[in-house]
């Protein structure tokens, strides 16, 4: 449970500050050990190194990085705001984002009717970095030993697939995608090595400058997940990725862009070696893709599969995309048909279902993927076929 100390300054014109720490007492018993972090409203940041530490309701105000280490856990109650306030220039060490450690824990208690919001007070994308979570799942950059994540500088990866960081549920996370450069950006929530013991929920990603849900590695299963990039000036890159060997499961995914932004899926396993494992083999079901032909790279792919990855996918509407299925190097090509095939898909508006790119490609030759896929008009996708679907309703924003 919390504890509230309010300290009143001045006599007519009182402002209040509440320190918010997490102890135990009778109205709550569920909440965990005292925390000797202390919350300020208008200054969240730091680091949570033990005990538990609840946010009750309101809003806060996230001035700087803030990070869940090993034992600690963070506990978000229904409804609970926090909105990352702007950031300079080139303040690199200043810049806003929530991190999980490994070892840590967050509970994200949105509910359909009262989500959990995790925004800005600029609203446009990249004005903050989102959510990133390490677990100790299994990756394949550093088999059987842990890697250093790209943003937040933490460690990820193991061998506990069953690896626990906690709960999220009914979560919207809001103009993320903070750029240090053009080869370190966050995405709206990255999961490090996260391991199949978490769990993840209805969560959107809105209005991301990088990618909505990137995974590297680990194995936690993810259902309910929606992206929406519609910014036109700060464009997203792609709605889902997956790296480094992630075999979890999907279930239940909705992603739209109207902006010239990348693909709807880019899946890769390693691209320093193709064949490194565990190798990337998640397994989607209830997938809607929507998108343009128009795209910053120059392709619009519904999926781009490359690099040695492998996954199944079932139920699937891909809409508005020049290319469906764009498979590439010679150990994803290898797999198409049988570790590398969609069941049951509905194409609207694609020009190109699929096409093959060999490793090395040769003049004349080109591979035939046209097994990657196989057709179903009846396809319901997510839900509702390329439409909104109906568990989208309510809790999200900007459909």
């Amino acid at each position: 449970m919390k504890k509230t100390l309010s300290t009143i300054f001045g006599l007519a014109t009182l402002s209040l500050v509440t320190l918010t720490t997490s102890c135990s007492n009778d109205d709550n018993k569920n909440d965990g050990p005292k925390s000797d972090f202390v919350v300020v409203r208008e200054n969240l940041q730091g680091e949570i190194n033990s005990g538990e530490v609840v946010l009750e309701s309101g809003t806060y105000k996230l001035t700087g990085k803030l990070v869940v280490k090993n034992t600690a856990k963070l506990t978000i109650k229904p409804g609970v705001i926090i909105e990352a306030t702007e950031l300079g220039a080139n303040q690199f060490e200043a810049v806003r984002y929530i991190a999980v450690a490994q070892g840590g824990k967050i509970d994200v208690q949105g509910t359909a009717t009262n989500p959990v919001v995790m925004t800005a007070t600029v609203k446009k994308p990249q004005a903050w970095g989102g959510l990133v979570i390490c677990g100790k799942a299994p990756i394949n950059k550093n088999i059987g030993s842990t890697a250093t994540a790209e943003v937040s500088e933490l460690a990820y990866g193991g061998t506990d697939a069953n690896d626990n960081s906690g709960s999220i549920k009914y979560l919207r996370v809001e103009y993320p995608g903070y750029s240090y450069n053009s080869d370190k950006e966050f995405n709206g929530v990255s999961f490090f090595g996260v391991g199949k013991g978490t769990v993840v929920d209805y969560v959107q990603v809105f209005e991301s400058s990088d990618d909505g849900f990137e995974w590297f590695g680990g194995t936690v299963d993810a259902k309910h997940l929606v992206v929406s990039n519609k910014d036109a000036a700060l464009v997203g890159d792609d709605l889902f990725d997956w790296t480094e060997g992630w075999n979890g499961n999907g279930e239940n995914w909705y992603g739209i862009r109207t902006n010239p932004g990348n693909r709807g899926i880019e899946a890769d396993n390693n691209s320093n070696n193709h064949l490194a494992a565990p190798i990337s083999f998640p397994n989607i079901k209830n997938l809607t893709l929507v998108g343009t032909t128009a795209s910053t790279n120059g392709e619009s792919q519904g999926m781009k599969l490359r690099v040695g990855t492998k996954g199944k996918f079932d139920n699937v509407v891909l809409k508005g995309w020049s290319t469906g299925f764009d498979v590439q190097h010679n150990e994803s090509i290898s797999y198409v048909g049988t570790d590398l095939l969609a069941t049951n898909v509905k194409f609207e508006d694609v020009a190109v279902k699929s096409k093959g790119t060999a490793t090395t490609p040769v003049t004349g030759v080109v591979p035939d993927v046209s097994k990657v896929y196989t057709e179903n008009a009846n396809a319901t996708g997510a839900g509702n076929g390329s439409g909104v679907p109906n568990w989208a309703l309510g809790w999200t924003k900007g459909l």
